[in-house]
């Protein structure tokens, strides 16, 4: 399993305009529906933002992966965004976030959800990776980098 596979390039902002979680979360949410990964922005950004409420996404070093389960999609949907400012997003450690990678999963996915899940976290735990996401300027770049990843890390 690798996160390209669910990440479709069209996904990725390469720059966010948003300066807090919720911005962030309507912006990845608004180019999902743009792009006919989902038909309810609203309902999947109120998911996203319900899921917060539960203990925030950010989970430190500059990164956050919001994630919900909704009727939306039928498998796997990956949006990422890269903030090249940094953002509040309530993270654990009350740092910006600067990485984000919106995962949806089909509301019966629970054990693909928690591997993508897993899989993203062990990904970003390399300094070196999260380095070179973070310098990419463009979505392809940015896709390059995280498939190049996949393919030393499987």
């Amino acid at each position: 399993m690798k996160i390209i596979d669910f990440l479709k390039a069209g996904a990725i902002i390469p720059d966010l305009k948003a300066s807090d979680k919720e911005g962030l979360i309507k912006e990845l949410v608004s180019l999902l529906e743009e792009k006919g990964e989902i038909t309810d922005q609203e309902k999947v950004g109120n998911l996203l933002l319900e899921r917060e409420k539960l203990g925030s996404t950010g989970i430190g070093q500059g990164i956050a992966i919001p994630h919900a389960k909704t009727d939306q999609v039928k498998q796997i949907v990956i949006a990422f965004g890269l903030s090249q400012k940094g953002l509040n997003f309530e993270s654990l450690d009350e740092e910006p976030v600067y990485i984000i990678f919106l995962v949806l999963a089909p509301i019966d996915a629970t054990g693909i959800h928690l591997k993508v899940l897993a899989k993203i976290a062990r990904l970003l735990k390399d300094k070196v990776f999260r380095n070179s996401l973070k310098s990419c300027k463009d979505t392809k770049e940015i896709f390059r980098v995280i498939k190049e990843e996949e393919e030393k890390n499987p």
